[in-house]
């Protein structure tokens, strides 16, 4: 009877070693993919200007684990905004979505590819449809350039609607 009982043991303890093992797994953890870290290159404290004039200054942290990247701009005449961007593994883009204090809001998505982030999207102005399209070159240098252009044709001809050189505050 004791050696029944033992064998039935071993069993049960054998069936159940996998699945305990699988449990006790570390996994991987959260936005730890190298894509998860492709916008990293415009984490800082930037001054920026436009045209060669203080345009205002931003602020990108990653938050949430490293799982987004929150940027805070305060611009001339007390334009503030904040934009959240995630990368979406299921998608394989990088979305989005920005927020300012004079109630405008846009929703983007794009890749990172050959030193540039690209993202566009397309809302509703007072004249029809918009498509934004934004693109943060990084350069070797350190700077970023955040150039973002507005078509109202559909993408047939493209206007540029802010033209930046993001530099590294002290």
């Amino acid at each position: 009877m004791k050696s029944l009982l033992l064998a039935t043991l071993a069993m049960a303890l054998a069936v159940q070693a996998p699945h305990a093992q699988d449990a006790t797994q570390e996994k991987a953890a959260p936005c730890s993919s190298p894509e998860c870290s492709q916008f990293d290159f415009w984490v800082g404290h930037w001054a920026v200007t436009a045209n060669n004039t203080q345009a205002g200054t931003n602020r990108t942290t990653k938050i949430l684990g490293g799982c987004v990247l929150m940027e805070e701009w305060e611009g001339a005449g007390n334009f503030r905004g904040k934009s959240f961007n995630r990368f979406d593994s299921a998608t394989g883009k990088w979305e989005q979505f920005w927020v300012d204090n004079q109630g405008g809001a846009l929703k983007l998505s794009g890749t990172y590819a050959d030193g540039k982030m690209v993202m566009s999207g397309e809302s509703v102005g007072p004249n029809g449809p918009v498509m934004d399209r934004i693109t943060w070159h990084n350069k070797r240098d350190g700077d970023v350039r955040q150039l973002w252009e507005k078509s109202t044709d559909g993408g047939k001809s493209w206007a540029v609607a802010f033209d930046g050189l993001y530099k590294r505050k002290g």
